[in-house]
């Protein structure tokens, strides 16, 4: 038996909830709040008890449901010490590198910042599970906003280094299909990539979700993470340039796409 269940859905357009319960300690966390009402009938759904909730980061569209969700459930809320000016209800705030004891479920707080300062990438060691906020998405990587091209490039980095492979990977939105369109013009020759592209464009054609993924899959498949390989380098022109140069053309490139 899994040491987790997990629950994915739809909130607002196209961001996702997460709930997770550890079924040896019976913790129940929710990952951001972009709207409480999915949450609340996930959770009467399931008869779950939400015991903790994790945010990744400040920005609204995951956020603005969290008062109505811990009003309603008593849940306590973790979130990045960043941005504890920022995010109304949070009981606990951590930094890079804490790890937190939930209820006797293990909990890794990875800062991953690039696309807020204050992005935590949650991981669950016992579970093999990680939510990547808005740093890592499938086929992709978020927008950079408040950091630089480096730092976001060292958050991609630190997950590669970090998770392994068998990790699920959850992220903040069902970004894949488009992600795709991109990854396939950067990265026309790559197989993984290609089967993947169709898997997404079946799954999306059937109104099902692309999510969670994998590391292994995203690494394979990803041109973000593959801004080391020196191949993809080449293709793009740079040959011998540095990772974080190639990320930084690529990142450019579909901030246009």
């Amino acid at each position: 038996m899994p040491r987790f269940a997990q629950r994915q859905f739809i909130c607002l357009s196209d961001n996702y909830g997460v709930l997770l319960k550890d079924e040896v300690t019976q913790t129940v966390l929710a990952i951001d709040v972009p709207d409480a009402a999915p949450y609340l009938q996930e959770l009467r759904e399931t008869g779950w008890r939400l015991t903790h909730i994790l945010i990744t980061h400040h920005h609204w569209d995951h956020v603005q449901g969290l008062s109505a969700l811990k009003e309603a459930t008593g849940a306590r809320v973790i979130g990045p010490a960043l941005s504890r000016d920022k995010i109304q209800d949070l009981d606990d705030v951590v930094e890079d590198g804490d790890v937190l004891d939930l209820g006797g479920t293990r909990v890794e707080a990875l800062a991953t910042p690039g696309h807020t300062l204050d992005q935590i990438s949650w991981y669950f060691p016992e579970g093999r599970i990680a939510h990547t906020g808005d740093t890592l998405f499938s086929l992709g990587c978020g927008r950079v906003f408040e950091g630089d091209m480096e730092m976001m490039w060292a958050s991609l980095a630190r997950l590669l280094r970090h998770l392994p492979d068998e990790t699920v990977i959850y992220c903040g939105h069902e970004y894949t299909q488009s992600n795709a369109r991109f990854a396939l013009a950067m990265d026309p020759d790559n197989a993984a990539l290609r089967q993947r592209a169709q898997e997404v464009d079946r799954l999306r054609a059937e109104h099902l979700p692309t999510l969670p993924t994998t590391m292994a899959r995203e690494k394979a498949a990803n041109p973000f993470l593959r801004s080391g390989d020196p191949a993809l380098a080449a293709r793009l022109g740079l040959a011998g340039a540095s990772p974080a140069e190639v990320f930084a053309k690529l990142r450019s490139a579909k901030d246009t796409f």
